[in-house]
């Protein structure tokens, strides 16, 4: 079994792809694409992801994203299951849709992160499938160079990995972008692109202060607890007693506190809720539906989004505080 990563970091960069099992041409149905699109701009927005690149091709995807404060795969995981479970339904179809679990690799140079997002919009040239990027509407490329209704990538910090303003930014992206098309990596495979051998930290963890490749330091540091530590820490800090979230009590103030603890528990620390259902006396079908209304409150209700935000950081200064003594 693989090693599970010792710290959870938000604000890291990777490359994420996957590909239809038997190489299925899933995404040369267009209503299948809009409903990718639809669940990938939902859980961008959910859990903070920023989006530098992304193209469909009839068998598989590509992002270029940035995590924000929820694990990479937890958001990775919410797209691929609700998509295939969607598309398995619609088609009346049976078993895995994906070739296997998405793919990511880190990027950690700024250099890298140009050369991703060009890789990207150049993909569907390469393949064949549109005599050059603007002539293919199924990549974040258009949303680059013009404006265009609800884009799923983020211009403006796309475009600052290209230029400091944004006319000169899309001239750089487009004479990058010409070059990159005559440039021996660009006619391979992604791993023949110049960093991929070298950036092979695919989730892996590090125990200094973290700083993106844009040289944004995104700080947080989530330790790799088990399910009784957590509890404990997490009822410490609230100030409440695990027996009484343990227990049968339904005031509010107890409900609140469960779904604060189990909304960040699942989305930011990497717990399961099997694990935290066996700590707290509860089955873990209820400790998944406190997260997901909790996760559901955070987007609608600013004051428990502070709260989890509030409560996050605390967490991680507990760990912080003490390995710096």
């Amino acid at each position: 079994m693989p090693r599970r990563p010792r710290f959870l970091i938000e604000g890291g960069i990777y490359h994420v792809y996957n590909r239809f099992t038997n190489g299925e041409p899933v995404f040369s149905d267009v209503d299948s694409c809009e409903r990718f699109l639809d669940l990938v701009r939902e859980v961008k927005a959910r859990d903070g992801l920023t989006v530098f690149a992304w193209a469909l091709m009839s068998n598989h995807y590509h992002l270029a994203v940035r995590t924000g404060a929820i694990p990479l795969s937890r958001s990775m995981r919410q797209i691929g299951g609700r998509f295939s479970q969607q598309y398995n339904l619609i088609h009346r179809r049976f078993g895995p849709l994906w070739q296997g679990r998405y793919k990511s690799r880190n990027v950690d140079d700024a250099e890298y992160l140009h050369q991703l997002i060009l890789y990207i919009h150049l993909n569907p040239v390469r393949a064949g499938a549109a005599p050059d990027p603007g002539a293919y509407g199924l990549s974040g490329h258009r949303e680059l160079t013009k404006k265009t209704p609800n884009p799923l990538v983020d211009v403006d910090d796309t475009l600052f990995v290209f230029g400091e303003t944004l006319r000169t930014a899309r001239r750089s992206y487009l004479r990058a972008l010409n070059m990159a098309a005559e440039a021996a990596w660009s006619e391979g495979g992604f791993m023949s692109l110049p960093w991929w051998h070298r950036s092979n930290r695919d989730l892996e963890p590090t125990d200094s202060e973290y700083v993106d490749v844009l040289g944004r330091s995104t700080g947080l540091e989530r330790p790799n607890l088990e399910a009784e530590d957590f509890v404990r820490h997490v009822c410490s800090l609230m100030e409440v007693d695990v027996d009484r979230l343990a227990g049968r009590g339904r005031d509010s103030s107890t409900a609140a506190s469960r779904r604060l603890l189990a909304t960040l528990g699942i989305e930011r620390w990497g717990q399961r809720a099997k694990e935290l259902a066996r700590v707290l006396n509860k089955h873990p079908d209820v400790v998944s539906e406190w997260a997901s209304k909790g996760g559901s409150r955070r987007q609608t209700d600013p004051g428990f989004n502070e709260e989890v935000e509030e409560l996050d950081r605390r967490l991680s200064g507990t760990f912080t505080s003490s390995t710096e003594k």
